[in-house]
């Protein structure tokens, strides 16, 4: 890995992710902090990529490296936490039965990720299925049976959905804005995840490995 991407492009990348990802428009422009499960699901992800070998923390912090290398390993790794926990936090709904359900899922996914120990490739195949059909969940279809003045047919669905979740799936509309924000802070978290230093795989042995 080049200098320039451990000092300047990785930190970047991840850095706009958490700012893109923390943006909250309700009735302005704000900045949300991720929540304390957030960062317990942020540390979950972290290690998934650790043990996929998608991420090596040694090529960041090492005691053979410089002071000043390692300062920047560590303020990647910071902006990497950072961003997986905000990643997270911004896609899981704000309420309801749709918080719960997804926040469960995502944690056993997490775990069971973290307990499997996949490659590189498919935790980051795994990772784009995720972020993409939580996206589309929270900021499509859950968007459109909580969005005033919808269709009679949205109306129905979400009548329906309302009663067989006692009222509990309705959410708090979120302009178009949001919307994309949040698409493009998964889309550049999965690009700035593809760079990270990594390990690759020799064997079907976690243990054989080879820095990369």
């Amino acid at each position: 890995m080049t200098p320039l991407r451990e000092a300047i492009v990785l930190p970047v990348l991840f850095i706009t992710v958490a700012l893109l990802a923390g943006l909250a428009f309700d009735g302005g422009v704000s900045l949300v902090p991720p929540s304390l499960f957030a960062l317990v699901l942020g540390t979950l992800l972290i290690a998934a990529l650790v043990k996929s070998g998608a991420l090596a923390p040694d090529r960041l912090l090492h005691g053979s490296r410089s002071m000043a290398a390692n300062a920047n390993g560590a303020v990647a790794l910071a902006a990497l936490f950072f961003a997986s926990a905000q990643i997270l936090a911004v896609l899981t709904p704000q309420n309801g039965l749709p918080m719960f359900f997804v926040a469960v899922f995502l944690f056993v996914l997490l775990l069971n990720i973290v307990v499997a120990v996949p490659d590189r490739v498919r935790l980051l195949r795994s990772l784009a299925v995720t972020f993409g059909s939580t996206l589309v969940l929270k900021f499509v279809v859950l968007a459109a049976l909580s969005t005033p003045g919808q269709s009679r047919t949205a109306r129905v669905l979400a009548a329906l959905f309302d009663a067989a979740t006692f009222g509990a799936i309705a959410q708090t509309p979120q302009p178009s804005l949001a919307g994309y924000a949040a698409f493009a802070a998964v889309a550049l978290y999965l690009v700035g995840v593809s760079l990270l230093p990594s390990y690759r795989p020799l064997s079907s042995t976690p243990t054989d490995i080879v820095r990369r």
